[in-house]
């Protein structure tokens, strides 16, 4: 009797085929939020609090993404900010694709600019999973943020790195606040603690965008708790081809703190977030 047949071996994946389909579908998403903000917006929905809002064209975007991913790769797992799928669950071996279809939802509801379209592919293999391309469009600009894992990052095609190394008194840091109201005070606290020691804080209300200007040596940082997956996927690995580091903590308010900065300084960064207070278990005496 012969022997069975040994499983065959997944095939590799093409990075950055993975970021030309995000980007092109990232175009799409973009093209159909930036008509729907032509028109009149209102909220559809509220999900985690009454200020957590939901609009139309959160869902279509997000439909519109869904759809022409799985055209293109109807094999692969899908998880959107708008769709019921497990964030923290880890997917089987092959490609999930992360969306948020509308990074910034309040600045487009009150058309303010400042949000955008993201797509990120994540390979999962042997039960680890690695972010290999992201993709992040500004939809009120068009400007075009994208990476590919070791392939470095680019702004409209012009290769990006972070700003040089500057003491803490002269970093500019981005931020962003939690719906749960619990949490907002939790992290109005430790801001107050932290503002003294750096050069200023800036809230511009699209994590991924933020994360984006830390990637073109914009600003120096970015702290925020209650980020999901789909908010940082993407422009995390902009940021992290680019020159700088993530890193996920406990925050103080039960919700995941992502902090991103350069390499350079980056265990700083870390220790005086901790310290403010940011953090679980963490604070100033």
């Amino acid at each position: 009797m012969s022997a069975p047949d040994a499983p065959s071996a997944p095939e590799p994946v093409d990075a950055a085929a993975l970021r030309d389909l995000a980007l092109a579908v990232a175009r799409e998403g973009a093209a159909l939020v930036r008509e729907r903000r032509a028109g009149v917006v209102e909220v559809a929905a509220t999900k985690t609090s009454d200020i957590d809002v939901v609009t139309e064209a959160d869902r279509a975007c997000e439909a519109l993404l869904r759809e022409r991913i799985a055209a293109a790769r109807p094999h692969d797992a899908f998880l959107g900010e708008e769709s019921a799928d497990d964030e923290h669950a880890v997917p089987a071996d092959g490609v999930r694709w992360i969306v948020d279809p509308i990074d910034g939802t309040v600045n487009f509801l009150y058309d303010l600019g400042q949000y955008s379209v993201c797509v990120a592919a994540e390979v999962t293999t042997g039960g680890v999973s690695e972010v290999v391309a992201g993709v992040v469009v500004d939809v009120p600009t068009g400007i075009e943020y994208e990476a590919v894992l070791g392939g470095g990052a680019r702004r409209d095609g012009v290769p990006l790195a972070v700003r040089g190394p500057a003491p803490m008194a002269e970093r500019l840091l981005c931020t962003g606040f939690s719906y749960d109201r619990r949490i907002r005070v939790l992290q109005a606290e430790a801001w107050v603690r932290l503002l003294p020691h750096v050069r200023d804080l800036r809230r511009r209300g699209s994590a991924a965008l933020d994360l984006c200007l830390v990637a073109e040596g914009r600003v120096d940082g970015y702290v925020e708790e209650g980020v999901h997956l789909w908010d940082h996927a993407a422009a995390g690995l902009v940021a992290r081809e680019a020159g700088a580091r993530t890193r996920v903590l406990p925050g103080v308010g039960g919700l995941d703190l992502l902090v991103c900065g350069p390499s350079h300084g980056f265990d700083e960064l870390v220790a005086i977030v901790e310290w403010a207070g940011f953090s679980a278990g963490t604070a100033a005496e």
